[in-house]
């Protein structure tokens, strides 16, 4: 994220209005009307010909956003670009307001350009929520080959939200620009997000612009990209918002006529002042401690160890309350009306945990952070409105452990992955501070396949061993079913040609040991028996279908949330009167500074064959530019486990 300020002092409201800013209404040409394609993008079902916005302040002293976009329609499934909602915020009593809408389609019909316009009648208003209802309407006559056309003006009250701009969306745009008016005693944190450089970046003041006999100035900023690629969710991405190219504003501090200052963004100093005094934040902690005291002393009595006394205190937490699958940074019930009805949200349980620790004498400390789908939170000054969940962090012996008591599945000490979005806001108790969100345990699977081959065809048994991260998510999957008996075949469906005869699991309600997995398995030759070659793939289970990284470039990091580890051990058994034809090249394989590694080595002597299989990705986060080490080093192992063993008759 870049981040600009621009600081204007003197009065009080932007009184100006757009002057027939952008490009002009109706002006579709034939040579847009024909295009074909996108050349730049030929998967492209739709294109932005041109996108204007514009934002300031009327007489009223209103927040009034314009918007303009013609739009290229490219292929079928991008007739639905020619259906608009535009969501109108409400709020006690007031409400945001369109003034006026234009909408037309644009086509040849007969060698001649027709224009059909938006009639009033077509447009309508939904109540979308107790929040916020919605203008819906779509264009008339939209049709593949359809230059469509829009334009509306939008009316707000809510001053405080200045209107952020997205120069991204999910079809590409030859040009994309947005001017701002911004009052001069209005003071905003601009933040750019994204990947893409400004072609237009322009800032001025302008005099007389606003104010009482416009004696007073503003500021006028542009922004504009051109050619701007579509955007594109890949695999192993955190929030949108993160990465979508954009423009966004944070009020910081309003001046005022009387020489008033009203500091919107807060220091951290005072952030951290209103969460201790926050009823639904620290004071829950702090009557949270008698809430849970009872219960606290029977769970550590007689015990000296400390880890020993903080486990037995975090698995009380997780057992005694439900979560109600929501997120929070504050205490949506207060603690102790979620502990006497053992439900509650994030905050609920989380502040719980904490309360219960700190009575136990622990140095336990609540980290505010923004959960992976929520998106990054800024760093260079706080938005307690950016943070979504809070866990718990304490120190034992020389050692920090992150704790979230809302999941049954995670041991003590591994946070769930949607916490482990960049930093987290430590409250401490003197001050606040920022802390890495780093993951405690890989995601870590380790299979042993031991099979015999014969005459008569192949059987065997697979050991799974699931730590880390792949604990969790097994042990989540299992408890989904109502019986080991369904957990089965949802495995055979997943092993193809593979027939599952009995299944056995380990350590399935003791989180703090790895999950073993026992399979006893048949492996369906077909008629492969029959002749004097068998034909065999080694990679029965775990293997990787499809590369995940497809793209040519990336311009987002790739984030695995945790490292990975995958180990896969064969061993088989055949006839003696079979030999293996060829035995396939080793593959070795590491990336630069330890980021990752393949390994892949096949043994064998004596009707005995061993093959070890190994990836492991080092670190959860890589950059843009080592995106092509992850894709080359896929590319290998999808290649790699493509691996046909052949045995032969011997003669």
């Amino acid at each position: 994220m870049r981040q600009l300020t621009f600081v204007f002092f003197y009065l009080n409201f932007l009184v100006c209005f757009g002057q027939g800013n952008g490009f002009p209404y109706g002006q579709a040409t034939y040579r847009e009307l024909e295009i074909k394609q996108y050349d730049a993008d030929s998967s492209a079902v739709a294109l932005v010909l041109d996108e204007f916005g514009e934002a300031y302040v009327n007489h009223e002293y209103n927040l009034v956003f314009e918007y303009h976009a013609r739009i290229k329609i490219l292929k079928q499934e991008g007739l639905s670009y020619g259906t608009f909602e535009i969501p109108l915020r409400k709020s006690e009593g007031r409400m945001e307001k369109i003034i006026s809408i234009k909408g037309s389609s644009f086509n040849i019909e007969n060698g001649s350009m027709r224009e059909t316009k938006l009639e009033p009648k077509n447009i309508f208003t939904s109540n979308l929520s107790r929040f916020f209802d919605a203008k819906r309407f779509a264009i008339p006559n939209v049709k593949l080959g359809s230059v469509i056309e829009v334009q509306y003006v939008l009316e707000s009250p809510f001053l405080y939200n200045f209107r952020s701009w997205e120069f991204q969306s999910e079809i590409p745009k030859l040009k994309s620009e947005y001017w701002c008016l911004i009052p001069a005693n209005y003071i905003y944190n601009i933040s750019l997000k994204g990947f893409l450089s400004l072609t237009t970046n322009e800032s001025k003041r302008v005099t007389e612009c606003f104010g009482p006999g416009n004696a007073a100035d503003c500021a006028r900023l542009k922004y504009g990209i051109k050619n701007i690629p579509a955007f594109r969710e890949e695999d192993y991405m955190t929030a949108r918002s993160n990465f979508l190219s954009s423009v966004n504003f944070e009020l910081s501090q309003i001046n005022y006529f009387d020489g008033r200052k009203d500091r919107i963004t807060k220091e951290w100093k005072d952030a951290d002042e209103e969460l201790r005094l926050n009823t639904e934040f620290g004071l829950q902690i702090k009557r949270g401690k008698d809430v849970l005291d009872k219960e606290v002393e029977k769970l550590i009595a007689g015990e000296h160890e400390e880890l020993i006394k903080a486990k037995r205190i975090y698995d009380f937490i997780k057992g005694w309350y439900r979560w109600n699958n929501v997120y929070g940074k504050y205490s949506e019930l207060g603690i102790k009306k979620a502990f006497e009805s053992k439900t509650g949200n994030v905050g609920d349980i989380n502040l719980s945990l904490i309360a219960a620790l700190k009575y136990a004498g622990f140095a336990v400390e609540p980290v505010l952070l923004s959960t992976r789908e929520n998106g990054l939170v800024t760093e260079l000054y706080p938005v307690l409105s950016d943070f979504n969940y809070v866990i718990a962090k304490v120190d034992i012996a020389g050692k920090t452990y992150l704790l979230d008591a809302t999941d049954d599945f995670h041991p003590f000490g591994l946070v769930p992955e949607r916490c482990l979005n960049g930093k987290g806001r430590v409250l401490g108790d003197k001050e606040s501070y920022w802390y890495d969100l780093k993951p405690a345990e890989r995601e870590r699977t380790i299979a042993i396949v031991n099979l015999a081959l014969s005459n008569t065809g192949m059987k065997g048994s697979i050991q799974y061993s699931y730590t880390g991260y792949a604990g969790v998510n097994e042990r989540r999957k299992i408890a989904q079913f109502s019986d080991q008996n369904e957990y089965i075949k949802a495995i055979k469906n997943r092993l193809e040609g593979l027939t599952v005869t009995d299944c056995k699991l380990e350590n399935f309600d003791n989180d703090g040991k790895p999950l073993v997995v026992n399979l006893e398995i048949d492996v369906d030759m077909g008629d492969l028996l029959n002749g004097n070659t068998v034909v065999f793939n080694p990679f029965i289970i775990e293997q990787w279908k499809r590369n995940p990284f497809r793209s040519t470039e990336r311009l987002y990091p790739v984030d695995f949330g945790a490292p990975l580890e995958e180990i896969l051990i064969l061993n088989l058994v055949y006839p003696s009167e079979y030999e293996l034809d060829e035995i396939p090249p080793k593959v070795a394989l590491a990336m630069p500074n330890n980021g990752g590694r393949y390994t892949f080595e096949i043994q064998n002597a004596s009707n005995k064959l061993s093959m070890n299989n190994s990836l492991l990705i080092g670190k959860p986060v890589f950059s843009s530019h080592e995106y092509h080490y992850l894709k080359e080093l896929f590319n290998n192992v999808i290649a790699t486990q493509q691996t046909q063993l052949v045995f032969k008759k011997k003669k």
